[in-house]
C-alpha cells in the first residue's frame, strides 16, 4: 500500500476496529488454551467516558491484548451497572421535562419509563470505549438488571437470609433527603465547606444551680436546628471546669425540655466549650453514645429533610431554612452567646449533591463479620495480590473493623427485595408471591393480600456477584464458562472502592464458589489535573476524552496516559502527555516511511552486521525489562522501556547507523541483508507496541513491505516476541560507543567545528572494550575520517575520556591550552569529590556489612573507575603544562 506523509489516526481507528470486530478477534469461547480473563468494572449505565475510565480501560486493554498475543484465550467481559440512584434520578428528571411526576405513577409505569431511558442512553459509554480501542468480547456484554443477573441477586438474598446473615432492623444510615433513600458510604462525597459555629446557652435547671457559678452551659454546634432532638449534654469526666455539674440537668432553649448531663471521655475538652449536645437520631457518633448511655432517640426530620411534629417548632420547614430561623429565635431569646465562622467536612450525596443526613431508619442489613474473615485471609496469604501492596494494611484495617452492610434502598429501579408482608406486618422471604403465600399458610399466618417490600437492593449487592454472574455461575454453578474462565486473572480498578466492591467480590467468591474471584487486583491512581486537583465537572478541569482522541488519536491518548501512570499513584494529567503520545506515533510512522523508501541492491555486500547484532541484543535486553515490568504490573515502566527502545535506540541510532548515504539528491541503495534484518526488526517492534498502540501498529502491519498477509494474519493475534539469549557484553560495550559519539559531537560544538567536516580520531585503550567491531558505526555517526589506535598520548590534540579510555582529535589550529587546562581541572575537581563520597561509603562498616554484595561491588567499581580517570587527567594536565 502507499503510505501517506502523515499518519491519519481517525482513518486507521475506524477501519481496524471494524475489521477486528468482523473477524471475531475479540470473541472468546472455552478451548484447550490457557484462559486469561478480565471482567470490566461495570460503569454506571448513566455514565459517559471520563478520564478515570480512560486510564482504567486502557490498562485493561493493554493486559488483554498482550495475553492474546501470548497465545492465551483472552476474554474481557464488558457490561454496565444499573446504578439505582443515578438512573432513577435521570428518569425522574426526564419525566419532569414531560410534565410527569413520579408520585403520580405506579411502580410498573415508572419502570417502563426507566427501561425506555436505559434502552436509549444505556449503551453510550460502551460505544465510547470502542473509540479507545477496548477489545472486549462484546457478545458477552452483561447488565446488572438483566433477567438472569437479577435472578442471581434475588437467589443470593434468599441464600444469605436462610444462613442468618441478612436481617431487618432500625439502624443509623446515610440518608439522601432529595433522593429519599439510604446511600452507601462510597456514595457520600466529603467536602470542606464554610459554616457557622453557634454557641448556644443551655440553662441549668434551678434545682441544680450552684451559688456563685454561671446559670447556664454554653454548647458549640454547627446544627442549631437539631437542638429539639437533644437527649443529653455530655462532658468529659476529667474536665475540672464542669466538676460541679456531674449528675445535673439543663433545659433545651426554645422548647424548655429538661435533659441530663452525662459523663464520657469521648468528649474532647479542647474543642468548642468542651460540652457536647447529644442528638442520637441525627449523628452517628451521638447515636452510639446514646446507645451506651441508654438515651431516648428523638427523630425530628421527615424523609425530605423538613422538620416533623417531634420538633415542636417550625414544623414543615426545610432543615437549612430552619437553621437560619432558629439562630434568630435563639438570639431573640437571649440564648445565643456568639457565632463564629467555621470550616468542616460535610457529606454530600454523590448522585443528587444533597447534604447527607445521618438518620435512623428501618432497613435490611447483611452481616459482614463472618464473610470478612476468609476474604482477609486470601489477601494476607497472597492468594489475591493487591498491587501495589501498600494497600494491604488499608484492606486489613477495613476487614478487621467491618460493619454490617445496609443493603436496602428506597427506590423503584433495582432488584426488589423478596420480602412479603401480610396485614399484620409479619413477613416471609420468598422468590415469588405464590411461594410467599404458601409460606404464610404453612406457618398458619394471615396470607390474604400480601405485598412485596417496596425497597430495592443496593446496586453493590448486584456488582459484588459480577465475576460469577457474568458467567451465569450462580444460575448454573457447573457450566462450561464458569469452570473455564473462573477465577479471573486480573481486576483493574480504583482504590476508592477497594472495600465497597473488591472486598465484597472476594466475600461472594468464597461464599458461592469457595475460591478467589481473581488473582491480582491492580489499583490505579486518581486522574488529577496538572496542579493536583481531582478532575470534576464542577471545577471544569476534566477534558472530554473523545475530544482528546479526536485531536491526538486513540494511540496518542493511550500512550500519554500510561507514560505517567504508576500503579496506585495518582496521575497528574497534562494534555502535553497526549501530545507526546501523538509525537511518538508520528515518529514510528516516519521511521517506517524511511525504511519503506529504501531501494535494495542484491549485489551489495552485507556491511552492517555489527549494528544488526547490537540492536538484536538491545531488543532482547529491553524485552526482558518489559517482561519484568509486566510481571510486577509496572505498566508505565514497560511502556517507557518500549518507548526508549524505539525512539532512542531504533530511530536515533540503529536507523542512522544503517541508513544509506545520500548523494546527488537521492538515497543510495541498501544491501539485502541489512534490509531484511531491518524489516524483521520493525515487525517485532510493531508486535511489542501493539498492546499500547493497537491502531497504528495494525495499520503498518499490513503494508506490502512485510509480504502478503492473509485475512487472519493481523498484528492483534501475532505471536508476541519471546526473550532470547543476547550478548550482554556487546550491549555494555555499545553504551560506551554511544558515549563516545556524544563526546565527539560535544567536541565539535565546543570547538565550533562543522558537523560536516570529517575528523580523524586516535584511541588509547586502557580497558578491555573491543572498539574495532564498532569502527564503521563510529566513523559514520561521528563523521570520523579515520581511526587509529595509539599507545601514547597525542600532542596537539583535544582529548576526552570515556570510562578509562582516552580519545584524541587532532586540531589543525593551535590548541587553547588555557581553556583545555581549565576544563580538565574542573573535571578533576569533580572526580576528587566523587571519589571522596565513594570512599566514605566504603569506609562505613555498617554500609559494607548490611548492603547487598552487588551494591558494595558496584561502589568498589566506581572507586576504581574514578581513580583511573584521575590518573589520566593528572597526566594530561602535566602534559599541557610542559
Amino acid at each position: 500500500m502507499s503510505i501517506s506523509t502523515k499518519y491519519q489516526p481517525k482513518d486507521a481507528e475506524n477501519k481496524w476496529y471494524s475489521y477486528w470486530m468482523e473477524q471475531g478477534f475479540f470473541r472468546s469461547v472455552p478451548d484447550e488454551r490457557e484462559p486469561y480473563t478480565i471482567v470490566i468494572p461495570p460503569p454506571n449505565v448513566t455514565g459517559v467516558l471520563h478520564m478515570g475510565h480512560m486510564l482504567n480501560n486502557t490498562i485493561q486493554d493493554v493486559l488483554i491484548r498482550r495475553a492474546r498475543m501470548q497465545g492465551k484465550n483472552a476474554c474481557w467481559v464488558p457490561g454496565t451497572d444499573h446504578a439505582s440512584i443515578a438512573t432513577e434520578n435521570k428518569v425522574v428528571n426526564m419525566l419532569k421535562e414531560r410534565g410527569i411526576s413520579k408520585k403520580d405513577l405506579t411502580r410498573q409505569e415508572f419502570l417502563k419509563y426507566a427501561w425506555e431511558w436505559k434502552d436509549k442512553y444505556g449503551g453510550i459509554i460502551l460505544n465510547q470505549l470502542k473509540k479507545l480501542g477496548a477489545s472486549c468480547d462484546w457478545d458477552r456484554t452483561r447488565f446488572t438488571m438483566e433477567d438472569s443477573l437479577s435472578e442471581a441477586v434475588i437467589d443470593t438474598f434468599i441464600h444469605l437470609y436462610n444462613r442468618g446473615l441478612i436481617y431487618r432492623g432500625v439502624r443509623m444510615v446515610n440518608w439522601d433527603p432529595q433522593g429519599k433513600t439510604a446511600v452507601s458510604d462510597e456514595e457520600v462525597i466529603r467536602k470542606e465547606v464554610n459554616q457557622k459555629l453557634y454557641y448556644i446557652r443551655y440553662a441549668i435547671s434551678p434545682d441544680f444551680r450552684t451559688s456563685g457559678l454561671s446559670d447556664f452551659l454554653i454548647i458549640a454546634t454547627t446544627r442549631p436546628e437539631t437542638i429539639m432532638a437533644d437527649s443529653a449534654i455530655c462532658i468529659n469526666p476529667n474536665d475540672e471546669r464542669y466538676k460541679h455539674l456531674h449528675g445535673k440537668k439543663v433545659f433545651i432553649p426554645l422548647i424548655n425540655r429538661e435533659i441530663p448531663i452525662i459523663l464520657d471521655d469521648y468528649v474532647e475538652m479542647d474543642f468548642g466549650t468542651g460540652c457536647l449536645k447529644v442528638t442520637p437520631a441525627h449523628d452517628l457518633n451521638d447515636y452510639e453514645l446514646g446507645q451506651k448511655h441508654h438515651l431516648p432517640v428523638i427523630d425530628i426530620l421527615n424523609d425530605d429533610g423538613t422538620l416533623n411534629d417531634n420538633a415542636q417548632i417550625l414544623v414543615g420547614v426545610d432543615r437549612f431554612a430552619a437553621r437560619k430561623k432558629i439562630a434568630v429565635m435563639l438570639e431573640e431569646a437571649g440564648s445565643l452567646e456568639k457565632v463564629e465562622d467555621y470550616k468542616s467536612q460535610i457529606g454530600f450525596s454523590e448522585r443528587t449533591d444533597a447534604v447527607i443526613e445521618p438518620k435512623l431508619s428501618m432497613q435490611w442489613f447483611c452481616k459482614m463479620e463472618e464473610m470478612a474473615k476468609p476474604a482477609l485471609d486470601y489477601v494476607l496469604a497472597g492468594d489475591i495480590k493487591l498491587i501495589p501492596d501498600k494497600f494491604i494494611n488499608t484492606y486489613r484495617h477495613w476487614m478487621e473493623n467491618v460493619k454490617d452492610w445496609c443493603i436496602s434502598r428506597q427506590l423503584w429501579w433495582g432488584q426488589q427485595i423478596p420480602a412479603w408482608y401480610n396485614k399484620k406486618g409479619q413477613y416471609v422471604i420468598a422468590k415469588t408471591k405464590a411461594e410467599a403465600e404458601a409460606q404464610f399458610s404453612n406457618e398458619g399466618k394471615e396470607h390474604a393480600n400480601i405485598a412485596q417490600d417496596e425497597d430495592v437492593l443496593d446496586t453493590w449487592f448486584s456488582s459484588w456477584l459480577w465475576p460469577i454472574s457474568v458467567f451465569d455461575g450462580l444460575k448454573d454453578p457447573n457450566n462450561a464458562d464458569i469452570n473455564y474462565y473462573y477465577p479471573t486473572n486480573d481486576l483493574v480498578t480504583g482504590p476508592d472502592i477497594l472495600f465497597f466492591w473488591v472486598a465484597r467480590m472476594i466475600m461472594a467468591g468464597h461464599e458461592f464458589r469457595k475460591e478467589v474471584p481473581f488473582k491480582n487486583v491492580y489499583l490505579t491512581g486518581i486522574v488529577r489535573d496538572k496542579i493536583g486537583r481531582k478532575m470534576s465537572k464542577t471545577l471544569g478541569n476534566s477534558p472530554d476524552p473523545l475530544d482528546l482522541i479526536e485531536k491526538y488519536g486513540a494511540d496518542g491518548v493511550r500512550v500519554g496516559m500510561l507514560l505517567s501512570s504508576a500503579a496506585g499513584n495518582d496521575l497528574l494529567f497534562d494534555e502535553t502527555h497526549c501530545e507526546q503520545g501523538r509525537n511518538f506515533a508520528n515518529k514510528l510512522w516516519n521511521a517506517f516511511r524511511l525504511v519503506k523508501g529504501w531501494e535494495v541492491d542484491n549485489s551489495l555486500p552485507a556491511n552492517n552486521e555489527a549494528a544488526v547484532e547490537w540492536f538484536g541484543s538491545r531488543f532482547n535486553q529491553s524485552l526482558a525489562e518489559i517482561e519484568e515490568s509486566f510481571g510486577q504490573y509496572r505498566i508505565s515502566d514497560a511502556l517507557m522501556a518500549a518507548y526508549k527502545l524505539v525512539w532512542d535506540d531504533f530511530c536515533a541510532l540503529y536507523l542512522e547507523m544503517i541508513k544509506p548515504e545520500y548523494r546527488d539528491g537521492k538515497s543510495l541503495p541498501i544491501d539485502e541483508f541489512t534490509y531484511k534484518q531491518t524489516i524483521a526488526i520493525f515487525q517485532n517492534i510493531l508486535k511489542l507496541l501493539h498492546p499500547f498502540m493497537p491502531f497504528l501498529t495494525e495499520e503498518l502491519w499490513h503494508d506490502e513491505i512485510f509480504g502478503e498477509r492473509s485475512v487472519m494474519d493481523c498484528c492483534i493475534v501475532a505471536q508476541m516476541p519471546q526473550v532470547e539469549e543476547y550478548n550482554q557484553q556487546l550491549v555494555a560495550d555499545f553504551e560506551l560507543v554511544k558515549q563516545l559519539i556524544t563526546e565527539i559531537r560535544n567536541t565539535r560544538s565546543s570547538k565550533q567545528l562543522s558537523p560536516k567536516e570529517a575528523l580523524p580520531l586516535m584511541i588509547k585503550i586502557n580497558s578491555k572494550v573491543n572498539y574495532g567491531q564498532f569502527l564503521p558505526i563510529i566513523e559514520k555517526l561521528g563523521n570520523i575520517s579515520e581511526v587509529k589506535f595509539v599507545d601514547e598520548k597525542v600532542s596537539g590534540a583535544t582529548s576526552f575520556l570515556v570510562m578509562t579510555d582516552e580519545f584524541f582529535i587532532p586540531l589543525s589550529e593551535n590548541i587553547d591550552i588555557e581553556a583545555e587546562t581549565e576544563k580538565l581541572q574542573k573535571e578533576l575537581e569533580y572526580l576528587n569529590g566523587f571519589l571522596k563520597s565513594v570512599n566514605a561509603k566504603l569506609s562505613n562498616e555498617r554500609f559494607v556489612q548490611n548492603a547487598k554484595p552487588e551494591i558494595v561491588e558496584n561502589e568498589q567499581r566506581k572507586k576504581a573507575d574514578a581513580e583511573a580517570k584521575i590518573k589520566i587527567i593528572t597526566e594530561n594536565l602535566a602534559s599541557l603544562a610542559s
